[in-house]
């Protein structure tokens, strides 16, 4: 049986800075999925972890002054979602080199041509965070570099990993939808040498990588910060995005305490994605 979910369509005056930080706040108190356009960002939650007073959480729903926010609410099945995405979801390229495509696109042919069909998952590459991964990525030599994926939503970053040479490489998400969807689409972009696990920082136990990838939220990065640092090896690298500009010198105080040193900072309207080397 599908789940059901809540959808929620905010309409947000101003759209920036307001709609970034309400997708943060939204994601902290259980939304999984974003869906942007012009003139309005849906978002959805599933019913089971919804609850009548949840944006009562939200503080940037209560500051009138600040933010115009106004937004209408219903239930839809989990099927219906192929629909509503199609009609958001345009193909990106990221520095003419990344094509981030459905399967119902035509390939732009670029270097890398990446297909996903996110349904209830993040990670299409719209989002900032994601977009700034990619251009870390890019950075990377990562033939034959093990790596995670923590947080691997659609499994986008972990595919990309693997077309860049990485191998082995451990996709992680605690969703059991995120899950199958990042099995999904490391069938559909003929992946070989990705396995894809559904938990958290506690499978991390005895393991080690050369690179590690965690685009989550700011509390979930700080929490598991220590889980990173023990399965990463010496020089390796850490990529840590979902979180503000404000949020560096925080992640860095917690990053520094785990011999974890900031080498890069890539930024994308206020989002930024750190690169991290272990000494």
């Amino acid at each position: 049986m599908d789940n059901i979910y809540i959808e929620y369509i905010f309409k947000v005056v101003p759209k920036v800075p307001a709609t970034e930080i309400l997708i943060a706040e939204l994601g902290s108190v259980g939304f999984e999925s974003f869906v942007e356009n012009e003139n309005n960002l849906t978002a959805y939650i599933q019913k089971t972890d919804w609850y009548p007073e949840i944006l009562e959480n939200v503080y940037c729903l209560s500051i009138a002054s600040t933010f115009d926010i106004t937004y209408t609410q219903k239930e839809i099945a989990q099927t219906n979602w192929n629909s509503e995405w199609e009609k958001n979801f345009e193909p990106i390229e990221v520095e003419g080199k990344v094509c981030v495509r459905a399967p119902f696109h035509e390939p732009m042919f670029l270097d890398y041509d990446i297909v996903i069909e996110p349904k209830m998952s993040f990670g299409t590459g719209h989002h900032e965070t994601t977009h700034l991964m990619i251009q870390h990525l890019l950075d990377l030599e990562l033939s034959n570099k093990k790596v995670l994926d923590m947080g691997c939503g659609t499994g986008i970053l972990a595919i990309f990993a693997e077309m860049k040479g990485a191998k082995p490489i451990d996709a992680i998400d605690i969703d059991r939808w995120c899950f199958e969807n990042s099995e999904e689409n490391v069938m559909r972009n003929h992946c070989k040498h990705i396995s894809v696990y559904q938990g958290d920082a506690a499978l991390l136990i005895n393991k080690q990588y050369n690179v590690i990838i965690a685009n989550i939220n700011r509390n979930i990065l700080l929490n598991d910060m220590q889980s990173y640092a023990q399965c990463l090896q010496k020089e390796g690298v850490l990529l840590l995005s979902g979180f503000y500009k404000e949020d560096i010198s925080t992640i860095e105080a917690t990053a520094t305490k785990h011999h974890l040193q900031i080498q890069t900072i890539k930024e994308r309207n206020n989002w930024v994605a750190l690169r991290l080397l272990k000494v």
